[in-house]
């Protein structure tokens, strides 16, 4: 079965491919025709939804067509190239997945609606990778009265990991704030910065962002936060923003904006000659779009991650032959959202196989708190346990260097 979709800083497109998102929140994704899966009773006396003898139905809430469809998309693709091969060799004990993906455009209300139509109607069993914190926040209200898992959502925010019932979330890497706060930590140590500024959207991303350099600032009496800037989600014109930043004498600028939004303000302080400024980018910056930004417009850039960049592990067997396989089922080059994606659908199975035959909620959770394994792709080292539902620990940072990421060092 073979993907494409087009590639932009703005939006991507899924094109048929079985199963593809939605921009009608009433349509459903995978086949346009609803499916009732059949419903058993839990350990918990609970009722259990998308588990069938035969299926699996896990949903998504994901933005493929607003400014963040550069995570989603290939999210979702590498997601169900997984799932076909699972599914090529017979499925998760027997049975097959289902990924019904909605697209939201990064527009909550719009996940609100997709959430409601993928928990309610077309029944899922979990919810994967949905993006968007306020998004999530605004669903988790009608995923847990059905008691729905969220698993792997693509938004690193504190709440993920805090919000609602423990066993029902699972996150991919530490939160925005955690690893913001290591990076912006580092360089502030490295290169004896003494003005701090920050670029945010003021949402619960941006936020935690802006968090971090308020207790830094707080805590570190050689640290000044002395300006912070709030930014629409699509706001492209940066240069009176920047004008203002450059006359505070701004020395680092954190930016928690969108991936065309990050390449647009470091490009913005570029053109004007201000090379005396280092800017760093939460997880969602550590994108190759990004690094790959025409004339160099990000160069300089660091971003915090979870793992190394592909491009680095050019020579690994494992990852070459994941990197070429998704290469020729897209026609896209690999993204951060794509590493995501693959990695979540291959912490779902894991969990999903641990459970056994006997899936409801209890058994999926006590499935996942057993995942733990050495990810040949990527390098990363995934352990989820009762105590952590964090799937990786590892936080690297990174630089722009010659249009390419490379890794300055590994902060935890």
């Amino acid at each position: 079965m073979k993907w494409t979709f087009k590639t932009t800083l703005l939006a991507l497109t899924v094109g048929t491919m079985g199963l593809v998102g939605c921009s009608d929140p009433e349509t459903t994704a995978a086949t346009g025709t609803d499916t009732e899966a059949t419903t058993s009773t839990s350990t918990s006396d609970m009722p259990v939804q998308g588990v069938t003898d035969t299926e699996i139905i896990l949903g998504g809430a994901n933005d493929l067509s607003g400014p963040f469809a550069g995570f989603g998309n290939p999210a979702v693709a590498a997601a169900n190239m997984y799932f076909d091969e699972v599914n090529a060799a017979g499925g998760v004990n027997g049975r097959k997945i289902r990924y019904i993906v909605e697209d939201h455009s990064y527009q909550v209300p719009k996940a609100v609606q997709s959430a409601n139509k993928l928990v309610s109607r077309d029944k899922v069993f979990a919810m994967l990778m949905s993006l968007g914190t306020p998004h999530n926040l605004a669903s988790f209200p009608i995923m847990d009265r059905a008691n729905v898992p969220s698993i792997m959502p693509l938004t690193f925010a504190r709440a993920m990991q805090e919000e609602g019932d423990f066993n029902r979330r699972y996150t991919a890497g530490s939160t925005y704030y955690d690893s913001i706060k290591l990076g912006m930590e580092y360089l502030i140590a490295e290169n004896k910065v003494s003005n701090l500024c920050v670029m945010y959207i003021p949402s619960d991303y941006g936020e935690e962002t802006n968090e971090a350099a308020k207790d830094i600032s707080d805590s570190n009496p050689n640290v000044t936060l002395v300006q912070s800037s709030s930014h629409r989600p699509d706001e492209t014109d940066f240069a009176g923003a920047m004008a203002k930043l450059k006359d505070a004498k701004c020395e680092l600028i954190a930016l928690s904006l969108t991936i065309r939004g990050a390449i647009t303000a470091v490009g913005t302080a570029n053109a004007m000659g201000w090379s005396d400024v280092k800017f760093i980018a939460p997880v969602t910056g550590f994108h190759p779009a990004v690094a790959a930004a025409p004339g160099g417009a990000s160069e300089g850039l660091y971003s915090v991650s979870y793992y190394n960049d592909l491009a680095l592990r050019a020579n690994e067997p494992e990852t070459k032959a994941w990197v070429e396989k998704f290469e020729k089922a897209t026609g896209e080059e690999v993204s951060a959202g794509a590493i995501l994606g693959y990695l979540a659908a291959k912490v779902t199975v894991d969990g999903l196989s641990a459970a056994g035959p006997d899936l409801n909620a209890d058994t999926f959770n006590k499935g996942l708190e057993t995942v733990s394994f050495v990810d040949g792709v990527t390098g990363s080292t995934v352990a989820i346990t009762p105590e952590s539902h964090v799937a990786i620990n590892d936080i690297y940072l990174s630089q722009v260097q010659n249009g390419q990421w490379k890794t300055v060092t590994q902060l935890k």
